[in-house]
C-alpha cells in the first residue's frame, strides 16, 4: 500500500466567506440553573442509564428535564421517528429549555432528518450536543440552519474532570481563544490507537466539521450529505471497524466530497477497531495515511474526542486552528454567545 511520508509539511489558512460568516448562529451559553432537555434522537437506554444521564446534566449545575418520549423504546430505537422528532421540536420550542442534551447515540438519526423543522429550530437556536450516530443531527442542522452544534459528550457518559472541563468551557465559559491539547490520561494509554501521529505536518486555519465516519459516509448521496467543505477543517472519529471497513468508507467520502479542498483533517482515537483486526494498530495508521494523506493538507491522528471515556466538545461552524505538528486544536473564537 502506498504511503505519504510522515515528514510531508505544508501549511494552509483558509476562511469562509463574508456570507458564510454571516449566517453561523451562535447560541446562548448555558448558566448555572438553566433547563436542559434530555432527549433521546437515536437508540434508547435502560432506566438506571437515563437516570445516571440526568443526575449527569444536573451535576454540571444545569436542571434537567426529561423529554416525553425519551425514557421510550421501540425495536433498536427510543421511539417511533415521529416521537424523537416530536421530542427535537418541542425541546427547541421550549421557552423554559436552553439546552438539549443526547442522551446516546446507537442508530436511527438518519430516519429523522426528513422530518425536522430547520426553520423553527434557526429561529430558537439553542446548545444542542451528543456525539456518535447524532452526527447525522449535528450535519443537518449545521448545514440547514448555520447553527453552531457541539459534538461532544452524549448524557450517559463518564463525565471525568477532562470531559465535563472541556463541554463546560465551550458551552458555558465562551473562553476564546480556546486550546486543546491531548488528554494527559490517553496519552499515557499503552493501546497503539492513543498514540498521537503527525501523518502530514503543517497548521491550517478553518471552520470545523465533521463527526462519527459511519455517519458521515451514510450520509453520502443525500440531501444530507458534508458540502462546502472548502477550507474546512474536518474533524472524524470512528469505533469498532476494520481497517478495510475504514477504508471503504474514507474512499466513499473521497469519491463524494471535494477532500482536497479541506484546509485540515483533525482524527480522533479509532479505537477497538474490530475483533479479528491487528491490535499493533499500524494497518489502521495505513488506512488512514494512505486514504488521507495525499490530499495535501495537515493531518494529525489521536486527539481526545470520540468514543473514550476522555472526550473534548467540538463546536461545529466556529474557526479553529490546527496544529498538526503538535496535535493541538485551538478555537479562535467562542461557540456560544
Amino acid at each position: 500500500m502506498p504511503l505519504i511520508s510522515s515528514t510531508m509539511s505544508t501549511s494552509v489558512t483558509a476562511r469562509g466567506t463574508s456570507a458564510e460568516r454571516h449566517r453561523i448562529i451562535k447560541p446562548k451559553r448555558l448558566s448555572p440553573g438553566d433547563t436542559v432537555a434530555i432527549i433521546a434522537p437515536s437508540s434508547g437506554v435502560s432506566a438506571e442509564t437515563f437516570n445516571r444521564a440526568m443526575a449527569n446534566i444536573d451535576s454540571l449545575g444545569f436542571k434537567a428535564k426529561a423529554g416525553e418520549h425519551a425514557r421510550g423504546s421501540y425495536g433498536f430505537l427510543s421511539g417511533t421517528d415521529k416521537e424523537r422528532v416530536s421530542d427535537l421540536h418541542a425541546a427547541f420550542r421550549d421557552p423554559e429549555v436552553k439546552g438539549v442534551w443526547c442522551v446516546r447515540g446507537g442508530g436511527g438519526a438518519p430516519r429523522m432528518l426528513p422530518d425536522i423543522d430547520y426553520a423553527m429550530i434557526k429561529k430558537n437556536p439553542k446548545v444542542f450536543i451528543g456525539f456518535s450516530d447524532i452526527t447525522a443531527l449535528h450535519i443537518a442542522i449545521s448545514q440547514n440552519t448555520g447553527l453552531v452544534t457541539f459534538h461532544g459528550p452524549v448524557g450517559s457518559s463518564n463525565f471525568n474532570d477532562y470531559t465535563k472541563g472541556h463541554a463546560l468551557d465551550v458551552v458555558s465559559l465562551a473562553k476564546e481563544p480556546y486550546k486543546i491539547e491531548v488528554s494527559a490520561v490517553n496519552a499515557a494509554n499503552a493501546s497503539p490507537f492513543y498514540r498521537t501521529q503527525t501523518m502530514v505536518k503543517g497548521k491550517a486555519r478553518g471552520r470545523l466539521t465533521g463527526g462519527n465516519l459511519s455517519l458521515l459516509s451514510s450520509l453520502a448521496g443525500t440531501p444530507y450529505a458534508l458540502n462546502d467543505l472548502k477550507g474546512k477543517i474536518l474533524f472524524i472519529e470512528e469505533i469498532n471497524e476494520a481497517p478495510y471497513r475504514v477504508d471503504r468508507m474514507l474512499t466513499q467520502l473521497r469519491q463524494s466530497c471535494d477532500l482536497r479542498s479541506l484546509a485540515g483533517i483533525a482524527l480522533g482515537v479509532f479505537d477497538d477497531t474490530g475483533a479479528n483486526a491487528p491490535k499493533d494498530g499500524k494497518p489502521l495508521m495505513d488506512v488512514l495515511t494512505d486514504r488521507l494523506g495525499d490530499l495535501g493538507v495537515p493531518l494529525v491522528y489521536g486527539l481526545s474526542f470520540g468514543h473514550i471515556r476522555e472526550n473534548i466538545t467540538l463546536p461545529y461552524g466556529i474557526e479553529a486552528e490546527l496544529d498538526a505538528d503538535n496535535a493541538t486544536l485551538t478555537y479562535l473564537e467562542a461557540a456560544v454567545s
